[in-house]
């Protein structure tokens, strides 16, 4: 089952965690939160990022273009891991794509992935939340 939607970075990081058993998933979610880079200097302090109210952890969202893609920034504390991690692959999944690829992403793209079998339905939710800020700053930028 692949997902053409998905822009072409987000499709591999879906596949590989299709291939994943269910500790694999975790695992790989807990890579991708330690990959998480340091904020620019710019942007430290959290100075012009978006907090994703609906998440239990502090998530901060940017996005900026880079020629015709985009490249978000996001910053979540270690203490949240599954969090943190599900924000970067988003981050490195859309870094690049087109606005109209981010906004086309579906809501509940992660579903092909099985997060489900290793977060709560609430963890849930909060990574919605967060592609629909990310698609939100997206549409802003024009």
């Amino acid at each position: 089952m692949s997902s053409p939607e998905l822009p072409p970075r987000l499709r591999e990081i879906v596949e590989e965690f299709r291939q994943c058993d269910r500790d694999e998933k975790l695992e790989l979610l807990l890579e991708f939160a330690d990959r998480l880079p340091p904020l620019p200097e710019m942007l430290q302090g959290h100075a012009h990022m978006q907090q994703v109210h609906e998440c239990m952890s502090p998530v901060f969202v940017y996005a900026e273009r880079e020629g015709t893609g985009v490249r978000f920034y996001v910053d979540v504390p270690p203490e949240a891991p599954t969090t943190r991690g599900y924000a970067t692959l988003l981050s490195e999944g859309l870094h690049g794509a087109t606005p109209d690829q981010v906004v086309a992403v579906p809501a509940d793209f992660f579903y092909a992935m099985g997060l489900q079998q290793v977060l709560s339905p609430q963890r849930l939710n909060g990574i919605s939340a967060i592609l629909a800020y990310m698609k939100r700053q997206v549409l802003k930028l024009g």
